[in-house]
């Protein structure tokens, strides 16, 4: 019988990995800082938009350069707590560099933080295979002429019709036209006296929020042992 001696753990050994993997994250470069947009024109607004009460740590993050420069732990130093609040800050940060913007981010005329939008109607463009546009286009109805289509667009303040070209112009994203003249979508303002043909999206507190979810039943690692000691009680009161 052969006896092996038992491996020797200490805690240089354990730890090595982790600390290598740590030194290889640090090392990864910065990926470039973007540029501030019309309705984002700043950090504080930034922090703002995306809700969760982040703006009350607006004063601790200096400018824009550092609100897409500073780490997890360098956050947690300025006093960004909880841990989930700079979690949810990162995954903002990464979203907006890679242009996923929420309601208004494509508008390019934005004035105090409110951006005018506009009811038009535009001609359809042609279909790059060639094809004929669709029957719908095609034929008059009660809420638009044969080749058109209705989009709402971003104006100019005061602006009465749009800057750029109709048969190049393109919709505001996440805004869409119910009836024949009601422009819909979310933290959408009507503007009085144009009947319904504009609306106004202002930059306000958790424009931008992504709401997090809540517990049923205990959450989902104890949901089925709640719900079945429940139908377990409420079949004893039958029973009774």
């Amino acid at each position: 019988m052969i006896l092996r001696r038992p491996l020797l753990t200490t805690a240089s050994t354990i730890s090595a990995p982790q600390i290598c993997v740590r030194q290889l994250h640090h090392q990864i470069p910065l990926r470039p800082i973007p540029k501030p947009i019309p309705f984002i024109p700043d950090h504080i607004s930034f922090l703002s938009a995306i809700g969760r009460n982040l703006s009350a740590h607006s004063s601790k993050i200096p400018s824009w350069d550092a609100l897409f420069t500073l780490s997890s732990l360098q956050l947690k130093e300025l006093g960004v707590e909880p841990a989930r609040s700079r979690r949810y800050l990162l995954h903002w940060r990464e979203k907006f560099r890679n242009g996923e913007y929420g309601i208004g981010g494509d508008c390019q005329y934005v004035k105090d933080g409110v951006a005018e939008l506009q009811l038009v109607e535009a001609p359809v463009a042609p279909r790059d295979d060639g094809l004929e546009m669709s029957r719908w286009s095609a034929v008059a109805t009660a809420t638009h002429n044969p080749g058109t289509r209705r989009v709402v667009v971003n104006v100019p303040a005061g602006a009465e019709a749009p800057l750029e070209p109709l048969a190049n112009i393109r919709g505001v994203r996440g805004i869409v036209v119910k009836g024949p003249r009601t422009i819909k979508g979310s933290h959408i303002e009507a503007i009085k006296g144009s009947k319904g043909l504009k609306a106004r999206i202002a930059l306000k507190e958790g424009i931008w929020e992504e709401r997090r979810g809540h517990k049923v039943d205990g959450g989902e690692r104890r949901k089925a042992e709640t719900r079945a000691k429940r139908r377990a009680a409420e079949n004893k009161e039958k029973n009774r």
